[in-house]
């Protein structure tokens, strides 16, 4: 819809106001960001009775947090002018008789509170903008961005310029999270207009409207052409604040320097792995291990060529005209093909890749379970280091087959050749894939339909490029870890690469390890080590890492996993007398038919992996418990690990039973809580019953006093 020609002009009474502080304070103002300081005032509803929009300590805040650090670019002398705008706007108000002594001096006070964090937003990369963005390289280069044929003729040589001699973002930023900033700031900018929009027509104020007249209520379609009027001069609003011109280039001629939502397909991938993220570890910081192998820069290109599909789109195929469009071709998607630098060619690729996912989706029926997991199948697959998998191992957890966990994560062998046809294993080869002995052609037979579903759904992914199958092996290509990697870091979630992992803290690359399969976590222990010199010394760091981040870190996966990358045995010597850790280094040192006496060990670590083992008896139990249920029976005995366990220990342990109960309370309140509850259930003995009773009020007791010492220092 074209827009009637309109004046984007404010009531907010700001020439009057730069007169003023000149007149009656001497300071020259700079217009750019005093208009937008009134301006954003007055749409959050700022009062004008005073004659200019009267702040208060809230909408100052508001102002400078969430509004100037998205819609503002402003050089650095504007930056620094941002306060005597603010003062003497509260100083006007004043002499305005609008405001006494105590709320002006307040106001004051709060205009300078809040100085180190409007520097801090204003600064932030994730407040960057395609306006903000550009505004400030044109500055840069010295451009007159109040003079809108200057801003289009430096946007034509820009979009003119080969792609690896234009000005990279800064980093971490992705172009989603520049498109997803400036989609929030117009949002944000145009629904504070309809609300300005609504004052005004409610009824008349003594400052008058603070919008420009506009005819959008006479129109045939009012509504429409209210939110075309108000979009218009968000737009004017915005080039002011910015450069000249630059909204009508960015969203015409020129768009592909800027692309919107809908030209980054890769995003709701990004979205959907986050998800899946969530699912697993409920945090994105939680970094994934980083890929077995990734591609250099020079190679990518070769690798997207080379792949099917993302080859066919390129050439105009119409078998995929669809997908085509939505990927870019024909269009900014064909200069990237051509002359794309590493980054672009990635998000191409990850583009291409999202497209199949979505359109695997949307043809698959809805008894397709595989096929509507294609994200899910590329995550897992990321979350494994990139390692390869099974498809009949994947298929499995569609027929409730219980994998053996030391198999779970392991790696599968590529064989050399294998048919282009799917066929699941045998049985014999089934059984040593799952860790399942006995697996008969029944079972075979069970798992058929999932296997060749789910290999159907791989094949397709496979064109991508960024996945192969061979035989009942597949995996993730290096490109396909490059690009998920990508999309993951687009999604916010932590997705290191070797050279990232090898920065980190000892207690940073323990904590991150106890998520990853064990090859993968050892060798990055082993490699976290010999980047600082592999010496003693750097090694017993992570063993002190471990034990202070206990209970939060594992001991029992991070031991096993400091023993497959090599650990050093002075080190774990000089662990045995951790209060927390000893006993875990004694076990592991015992591996290597080293003789460490028992007793030797200091009383809480021996609670600390007696605990861990009796947790791993509790799990055995409620398994078999939960197996029963499943099949609508009794267990044929009732399960007793956890009970036999415990015996078995506290018959040598110093103390018995009684002191065995208060030590596992005293190792982790919150681990020995359900092993304690546990043992007041069930064990037969009411004597021992009733002690881990009180036991587990005590743990009970101690995991509030924990808490609330947790909550009290977030408060404060």
């Amino acid at each position: 819809m074209t827009r009637t020609t309109r004046t984007s002009a404010l009531n907010t009474g700001l020439g009057d106001f730069l007169a003023w502080a000149e007149a009656e304070r001497g300071a020259v103002l700079p217009p750019r960001p005093a208009d937008a300081v009134l301006t954003l005032l007055a749409l959050r509803g700022a009062d004008r009775r005073a004659g200019v929009p009267e702040p208060t300590p809230e909408l100052v805040r508001r102002v400078l947090f969430e509004d100037l650090p998205l819609l503002l670019h402003a050089t650095a002398d504007e930056l620094a002018a941002v306060p005597s705008v603010l003062t003497a706007l509260a100083d006007r108000v004043r002499a305005a008789n609008r405001l006494n002594a105590k709320r002006h001096e307040r106001l004051l006070a709060a205009v300078q509170d809040a100085l180190h964090e409007f520097g801090r937003a204003m600064n932030d990369p994730r407040n960057l903008t395609w306006h903000r963005w550009y505004a400030s390289l044109m500055r840069a280069d010295g451009v007159d961005a109040d003079d809108a044929r200057a801003v289009r003729d430096w946007l034509a040589a820009l979009d003119a310029s080969a792609h690896e001699e234009r000005p990279g973002l800064p980093s971490p930023l992705h172009r989603s999270d520049v498109t997803a900033a400036t989609f929030a700031a117009g949002v944000r900018l145009t629904e504070a207009l309809l609300g300005a929009f609504a004052r005004d027509v409610e009824g008349p104020t003594p400052s008058g409207p603070l919008l420009p007249a506009t005819p959008a209520l006479s129109a045939d379609r009012p509504e429409e052409a209210l939110t075309d009027e108000l979009e218009g001069l968000a737009a004017d609003l915005t080039d002011r604040w910015t450069a000249a011109g630059l909204s009508a280039a960015l969203s015409g001629p020129y768009e592909g320097l800027a692309p919107g939502p809908e030209a980054l397909p890769h995003v709701v991938l990004a979205d959907r792995l986050l998800d899946e993220h969530l699912d697993y570890y409920g945090d994105p910081a939680v970094p994934l291990p980083p890929p077995a192998v990734l591609p250099s820069p020079d190679e990518i290109k070769a690798l997207l060529h080379i792949a099917p599909l993302p080859a066919a789109l390129a050439a105009g195929s119409d078998d995929a005209h669809e997908l085509a469009e939505l990927c870019g071709f024909p269009g900014p998607a064909a200069a990237v093909w051509t002359g794309g630098t590493p980054g672009e060619l990635t998000e191409l690729a990850a583009d291409i890749l999202a497209a199949e996912v979505e359109r695997i989706a949307a043809g698959s029926g809805p008894d397709e379970e595989d096929a509507l997991d294609a994200a899910h199948v590329l995550y897992a697959l990321y979350e494994r280091g990139c390692t390869p998998d099974s498809v009949a191992r994947k298929a499995s957890d569609h027929s409730d087959w219980l994998v053996a966990p030391e198999l779970e994560d392991a790696p599968v062998r590529v064989p050399d050749t294998a048919p282009a046809a799917y066929t699941t294993p045998t049985p014999a080869e089934l059984s040593d894939l799952l860790g399942l002995p006995g697996l008969t052609e029944d079972d075979r037979t069970e798992l058929d339909g999932h296997a060749r579903a789910l290999a159907a759904v791989i094949d397709r992914l496979a064109g991508t490029g960024c996945v192969f199958r061979t035989g009942d092996t597949y995996g993730l290509t290096p490109l396909g870890g490059a690009v998920l990697r990508h999309v993951l870091a687009v999604g916010h979630v932590a997705a290191p690469d070797d050279t990232t992992a090898s920065t980190w803290d000892a207690a940073g690359t323990v904590a991150a390890v106890q998520h990853w399969p064990e090859h993968i976590a050892a060798v990055t222990l082993k490699k976290w080590a010999e980047a600082r010199g592999g010496t003693e010394e750097v090694w017993s760091e992570l063993l002190e890492a471990a034990s202070a981040g206990h209970p939060s870190i594992g001991l029992s996966d991070t031991f096993d996993r400091l023993a497959r990358a090599g650990i050093p045995a002075p080190p774990l010597r000089a662990a045995l007398s951790d209060p927390v850790t000893a006993a875990y280094a004694r076990r592991t040192l015992s591996g290597r038919g080293e003789d460490v006496p028992w007793e030797n060990i200091p009383p809480t670590a021996r609670a600390t992996l007696v605990l861990d083992e009796l947790s791993a008896r509790a799990a055995e139990d409620m398994r078999a418990f939960v197996d029963a249920a499943a099949e609508d029976r009794e267990p044929a005995r009732a399960p007793t690990a956890l009970l036999d366990a415990f015996d078995r220990t506290a018959s040598d342990w110093p103390g018995g039973a009684s002191a065995l109960l208060t030590a596992l309370a005293g190792a982790d309140p919150s681990s020995s809580l359900r092993v304690l509850e546990d043992l007041r259930d069930r064990h037969p003995e009411i004597g021992v019953a009733d002690l881990a009773s009180h036991a587990a009020k005590t743990a009970r007791a101690a995991g509030r006093s924990r808490e609330g010492g947790r909550t009290g220092k977030r408060r404060g």
